[in-house]
């Protein structure tokens, strides 16, 4: 086993990066000053993993959309009892998610907390799937995936990836279909499990009031060693165009939704921590509560406070988004459009980088006090192949003429607009 301890000078914050004799790569920030402590348990695998090749396989293997989340939900059960029955004794918060390109799940607790930390490892570590239990949550799930399917803000931005993307599975619901999961079966289970849940290819996060000491006796007692599994991950060849320009469903919502999202270029990683302050930077300026256009359109009452900007990204995919809700969603995109072409064509002024820069700064800076919020950030930033620190070292090289290069890449002759309408408009 062997650590090394990952400081921050600027901030007079630390943490602990461990290789766990088990293979498991272990995070603990020790803040002492905090009454509870927030533990994260996570693989790379997400919802765009359906088609990969171990290296001790000669074919690749194709599984069906939703895996993913269906194999979140099914590790929470176990011969003896649910998790979730197990959590409840020891008073902890316990729960999980399944993004595009991850699986994580976490608890949160005020006391109690080896005990709490021993139930997690225990049951993401022991998988049990039979036909039975399989067939009883292929019925649950496809029930989430249809009330997913009512819901307007997911299938907003849902559809705007289908309308950017031509073959990146991030187009596709997390959830998969009803149809995709009825093609589930435990032989699928176990091989997705065996392949992703190597823990080579995991991270525990562990946030709060809690030692070094404690986090490592439960890892020694729970995990056990295994070798690493080499695996291939397939990001489908994107074009750079997108798929159509405008995207449109009506839905039961009290004021028209949208989304534009611009396409970026395709490429099979994750973005790196300056690109992705760049960009931030850029949309602030371009978006932010800050800017002209922001009070502008509120002014107008064109828009509401639901009115951001971000960029999502994350492996093989890159959107930078601005969404909100407007009477006149057409009359938003033309201002926003329009304010990005204003920037490409005149530039960044000195004073709104600066500006800009300052407050996401403080923005991230505040994060630190989030103990929820930085166990996540350490898994993310592990999973990204950064570190904690890393983004917060990215605002101070990051120039004027970096955030310029970002506008330039938000291109009107290639994003999309997504707009949810109600049946009356």
């Amino acid at each position: 086993m062997t650590e090394r301890m990952i400081r921050n000078e600027l901030l007079g914050e630390q943490y602990y990066e461990i290789a766990h004799d088990s293979g498991l790569c272990i995070l603990v920030m020790e803040q002492p000053q905090y009454t509870g402590a927030f533990a994260m348990f996570g693989t790379r695998f997400g919802s765009v993993d359906t088609r990969f090749k171990r290296s001790d396989d000669p074919d690749f293997t194709q599984v069906p959309d939703g895996i993913a989340h269906f194999l979140e939900h099914k590790l929470f059960e176990s011969e003896e009892k649910d998790a979730f029955e197990r959590f409840n004794k020891t008073g902890a918060s316990a729960n999980a998610f399944t993004s595009f390109d991850r699986t994580c799940y976490l608890f949160q607790c005020a006391d109690r907390f080896e005990a709490n930390l021993e139930i997690l490892l225990d049951f993401v570590t022991h998988p049990y799937f039979t036909d039975e239990t399989v067939q009883k949550e292929q019925g649950i799930i496809g029930q989430e995936i249809r009330m997913y399917q009512d819901n307007p803000d997911w299938m907003l931005q849902l559809n705007l990836m289908r309308a950017i993307y031509h073959n990146n599975p991030v187009r596709l619901d997390i959830a998969g279909s009803v149809d995709s999961i009825a093609r589930i079966t435990p032989d699928l289970l176990y091989t997705c499990y065996r392949t992703f849940y190597n823990h080579s290819n995991m991270v525990l996060a562990v946030a709060g009031n809690v030692t070094k000491q404690q986090v490592l006796a439960v890892c020694d007692r729970v995990l056990k060693k295994e070798a690493p599994v080499q695996f291939e991950q397939i990001v489908p060849e994107e074009p750079d165009t997108v798929v159509q320009s405008d995207i449109e469903a009506v839905m039961p919502v009290e004021l028209p939704k949208f989304a534009l999202g611009f396409k970026q270029p395709s490429q099979p990683c994750i973005r790196a921590d300056h690109e992705v302050i760049a960009m931030e930077i850029a949309l602030d300026i371009a978006a932010g509560r800050l800017s002209p256009l922001y009070h502008s359109l509120l002014e107008q009452g064109l828009i509401n406070p639901s009115f951001s900007a971000f960029y999502f990204a994350g492996r093989g995919f890159a959107v930078p988004m601005i969404i909100g809700e407007s009477p006149d969603p057409e009359a938003v995109r033309k201002a926003v459009l329009d304010r990005i072409e204003t920037l490409r064509v005149n530039g960044v002024s000195e004073e709104d980088f600066a500006l800009s820069r300052k407050q996401l700064y403080g923005r991230a800076i505040r994060g630190f006090n989030d103990v929820d919020d930085l166990a996540y950030q350490l898994a993310d930033a592990r999973f990204r192949g950064s570190t904690l620190f890393g983004e917060i070292e990215s605002f101070r090289t990051v120039t004027k003429e970096d955030v310029e290069a970002m506008i330039s890449r938000l291109r009107k002759d290639n994003c999309s607009f997504s707009v949810i309408k109600g049946a009356q408009a």
